[in-house]
């Protein structure tokens, strides 16, 4: 592991800051300490609020060409040191290290991607019903954001967030997760490396959470807030935003269906339905969470994926050839043996795994569930592990009506070669995002974000840009 990435201390106005109180990171699977970082608390976040508004007076009027090349030099120092950062997300998330190195080249796609639409703020003069006057729209950046990122992809969503923030010309106040605050730690040291100005990043690792969140909505130097995590909190953020007005984006809790038509390629569905569940442990938010399959080809579909599932290899992210690694903590664990546990008293079969693995205690055997019904937890619950959860059905309105059935609309997965089909589902199915015939959909060029209590705001694409824009109108005579 590169040593001169692994940071342990917050970064506030361009200095690596020591707080007296720290918290522990530990590495999932072997279970013991990587370091202690410091844990910041009201003080520290005010410090860090303090700087990024003192540093958005000058940020702000960069030039945007300027701002564009410290964000491609930036993209470059990452790309550069892409396995040292992979090694050191596998270590404190888990994951293995091949999807490690997927996430960190996934998150510096976006920064690639904004550092070009830095150039591309453009505004309008728009025809006045007066001849006498004109009207123009210009775009400037709201202002200081408040970040707050999950553990699940702790480079990525950083990335994904701060890269059009900085573009637009807005400075950050980052709260990475307590599990793993030393990717974003990395990805600090890289963006002052890059010549990124002091005060326009700032990270705060804490294990106070709610102390932090308080202080950013709080504060009316924060304009807006952007934050990937459980609707749970979500909504609480929200509550707190209101306070100030503070614009908010949120990619909240996912309840994904994935939808098997019997006119489907079986193979390519068997083999998305793996891409989609299995990758991270189960633990991404756009994962498939229910698994419906026409009843014609249901034996056939749940035949193949025993084998391939049978075939996943456990162990240690950084173990060549694994696919399941370790749950980010014991909550976790815990939630999936409930989830799976209540299924199986309420009539749900359990055809393979089921159990924490004997070998690594914190493990979730890869696990296949039939017999599953709406009135189960497993159903309805978000269940962030390796857990295929499978339910049939007979007809299409049948299964659109409980794809919908859900108060999440993150996304969605339907494999069918039916191109009428594809349309009214495109219209009927309520997610913000649907992979048609593909498993993995998210990419740095597409607006990733959902619908009802899976959050508002988009990030990614030509669209990820303007939720960190105020359109100010100027008439002028």
């Amino acid at each position: 592991m590169n040593e001169s990435l692994l940071k342990s201390r917050a970064f506030i106005n361009g200095q690596w800051v020591k707080t007296d109180k720290r918290f522990r990171v530990d590495d999932p699977f072997a279970q013991e300490l990587i370091v202690e970082v410091s844990d910041c608390g009201e003080k520290e976040a005010h410090e860090a609020i303090n700087a990024a508004h003192q540093a958005f007076k000058s940020w702000s009027k960069t030039p945007a060409q300027e701002r564009s090349d410290k964000l491609l030099t930036w993209y470059q120092l990452i790309v550069e040191h892409l396995d040292d950062l992979a090694e050191i997300l596998t270590t404190e998330q888990g994951k293995p290290l091949q999807e490690a190195k997927g996430e960190i080249q996934y998150g510096a796609n976006y920064i690639k991607w904004f550092a070009e639409e830095a150039l591309r703020i453009n505004g309008d003069i728009i025809p006045s019903p007066d001849g006498n006057k004109q009207i123009h729209a210009i775009k400037q950046p709201v202002g200081v954001v408040g970040i707050i990122t999950p553990w699940n992809f702790p480079q990525a969503m950083i990335a994904r967030k701060v890269a059009p923030a900085l573009a637009a010309g807005c400075t950050v106040v980052i709260k990475p997760a307590a599990e793993t605050p030393l990717s974003a730690l990395a990805m600090a040291e890289l963006a002052q490396q890059a010549g990124i100005p002091d005060g326009v990043i700032n990270l705060v690792p804490t294990s106070e959470a709610s102390v932090i969140g308080e202080a950013l909505t709080s504060s009316f130097n924060v304009r807006k807030i952007s934050f990937t995590g459980s609707t749970k909190v979500g909504k609480i953020l929200m509550s707190q935003a209101a306070q100030n007005v503070q614009r908010v984006t949120m990619e909240l809790g996912g309840n994904a269906p994935f939808i098997v038509f019997d006119d489907a390629d079986i193979d390519a569905a068997v083999d998305g339905i793996m891409a989609s569940k299995f990758r991270n442990s189960g633990q991404t938010c756009v994962c498939a969470n229910r698994i419906f399959i026409h009843e014609n080809i249901y034996q056939e579909v749940i035949d193949k994926l025993v084998k391939k599932v049978e075939a996943l290899k456990t162990g240690s992210g950084l173990e060549r050839d694994v696919s399941i690694t370790p749950l980010i903590n014991q909550a976790g664990i815990d939630k999936v043996k409930r989830l799976v546990k209540s299924a199986q008293d309420d009539g749900a079969k359990v055809i393979v795994g089921g159990e924490v693995s004997e070998k690594h205690n914190q493990i979730f055997e890869p696990t296949i569930m039939t017999n599953v019904n709406f009135d189960m937890d497993i159903a309805c619950e978000e269940i962030f592990g390796p857990v295929l959860s499978f339910i049939a059905f007979s007809n299409e309105a049948s299964v659109v009506e409980q794809a919908n059935a859900t108060k999440a609309g993150l996304a969605a997965y339907v494999y069918t070669d039916d191109r009428h089909r594809i349309k009214r589902l495109s219209e009927q199915i309520e997610s913000g995002m649907i992979g048609f015939n593909e498993g993995i959909i998210s990419n740095h060029m597409a607006p990733f974000g959902g619908v009802k209590e899976s959050g508002m705001g988009r990030e990614g694409s030509k669209y990820g840009i303007s939720d960190y824009l105020d359109i100010k109108y100027l008439c002028i005579k």
